[in-house]
């Protein structure tokens, strides 16, 4: 778990697609320099986000890690895309006892968004996105939350229909994220609300009387019913 308030930017030192080193495991791995602050407490098999994304440690020492990268993490981030010289986020997992300065991020990416707009306002900026999957979009809602590359940010202005949004970022935010060293045309990796996420899984199943096991009627057919029977009974 993570809060979205970003510790520090590292670096990419190497992208590899295929790591036969012990600690790459035959698969994709990435390695980050400039992570000393995040590093003095670290152990293997920790979690560490980078740019939104709860990746494994398999290596590490007093600046650096290594973090191995599953397939299905590369299909849904923009994590593939990174090369030598790259800035990222990096965040610890959330340890018990520190304050929650942002909002529950899991480091699970839902997708990425295309940034299509990027408008100064005084010293903040606005980022317009369009997410690459629409079926997103119900989660994403104005002053809700909305992580981007493992950053917490509110969410401004939503347009359902054309699946983009927006965010503004303040002064202090873009000189401690990666955001401000992207361009339009850029992918942005997402993770939204995942309190939205269960409340639909709840209220959904309650709709289609998931409760009985029924896949057929739903919930609110019944109660129509109900009121009927008792309608005809008087």
């Amino acid at each position: 778990m993570f809060t979205g308030i970003v510790e520090c930017m590292g670096t990419v030192v190497e992208f590899a697609s295929l790591d036969t080193s012990a600690a790459g495991g035959n698969g994709a791995s990435l390695a980050i320099s400039g992570a000393k602050q995040i590093l003095d407490d670290c152990h293997l098999g920790d979690s560490i986000s980078i740019n939104g994304t709860c990746l494994t440690v398999t290596e590490f020492a007093e600046d650096t890690f290594k973090v191995g990268v599953a397939p299905e993490t590369l299909s849904r981030t923009n994590l593939g895309q990174l090369q030598k010289g790259d800035p990222v986020n990096l965040e610890r997992a959330l340890a018990a006892g520190h304050r929650f300065g942002g909002h529950f991020v899991q480091g699970h990416i839902d997708a990425t968004a295309e940034i299509t707009e990027i408008t100064p306002d005084a010293n903040s900026v606005w980022y317009k996105l369009c997410v690459k999957d629409p079926k997103l979009m119900p989660y994403i809602i104005p002053k809700g939350f909305i992580a981007m590359d493992g950053t917490s940010l509110t969410v401004c202005d939503v347009n359902d229909d054309e699946a983009w949004f927006t965010i503004m970022m303040i002064a202090y935010t873009q000189t401690h994220v990666i955001m401000p060293t992207k361009k339009i045309g850029d992918l942005v990796n997402i993770e939204v609300d995942m309190l939205g996420k269960y409340v639909e899984k709840v209220t959904t199943s309650i709709l289609r009387g998931a409760e009985d096991g029924s896949s057929t009627t739903s919930y609110i057919e019944k109660i129509v019913q109900r009121v009927l029977e008792r309608g005809s009974s008087k």
